[in-house]
């Protein structure tokens, strides 16, 4: 079976168990999304979606997030990993949107990638997410998950980003990075995985 073949297969499984594969990080718009996906990083989407309902009552525009303190941000994500470095950057990503783009996410991966606290792949989420424009984002997860199928051998997450853009249709690659998510969450964990009793571990091969 080619990688083709295979990533043909891997669709058709992916979308009978995620038709419609719901963003998991809660919002309201490009702003709220991108401050959720920065808060993302080193804990769990559901910690996120614990933390920011409060937040975005209190900051729910880049002028006012910008308008608060690192300490009054610190108090209200303290829950997330690395909050200390996240206030900080969430403060400095709010001026720096209000400064440079006129209170507005940029609907660029350039000018998102400059954005502080931003980088590729959180820039992809939103491009995605947001705006709805063709993008892939990869993180560790979706790294592993293509390893273990056969679909890239690549040692680093844009390498496999550059692999999975080859093998699914270009105006899938949203919907296939959340069900990839989810399927990695429900039947593919990294830890404890049986590969005979996972829907395309058991055939794809690449356990790991």
């Amino acid at each position: 079976m080619t990688k083709q073949e295979k990533a043909a297969r891997i669709a058709k499984i992916l979308d009978a168990l995620y038709p419609l594969p719901p963003i998991p990080l809660q919002h309201r718009d490009p702003f709220t999304l991108l401050i959720a996906v920065v808060l993302s990083a080193q804990t769990t989407d559901a910690q996120v979606n614990r933390v920011t309902p409060a937040l975005f009552r209190r900051a729910p525009t880049p002028q006012k997030l910008a308008a608060l303190s690192e300490t009054e941000i610190l108090k209200m994500i303290r829950s997330c990993g690395l909050a200390p470095g996240k206030a900080k950057r969430l403060k400095r990503l709010a001026q720096t949107v209000v400064d440079e783009h006129g209170g507005k996410v940029p609907r660029d991966f350039e000018a998102l990638e400059k954005l502080p606290g931003v980088g590729h792949k959180t820039a992809s989420v939103v491009m995605a997410q947001a705006f709805g424009e063709p993008a892939f984002p990869v993180d560790t997860h979706i790294h592993r998950l293509a390893a273990r199928w056969g679909l890239s051998k690549a040692k680093d997450v844009r390498q496999t980003e550059h692999d999975l853009k080859k093998l699914f249709p270009r105006d899938e690659w949203g919907k296939r990075h959340l069900q990839m998510i989810y399927f990695g969450r429900e039947y593919c964990p990294a830890r404890n995985h049986d590969p005979s009793a996972c829907p395309i571990c058991s055939w794809a091969g690449h356990s790991r």
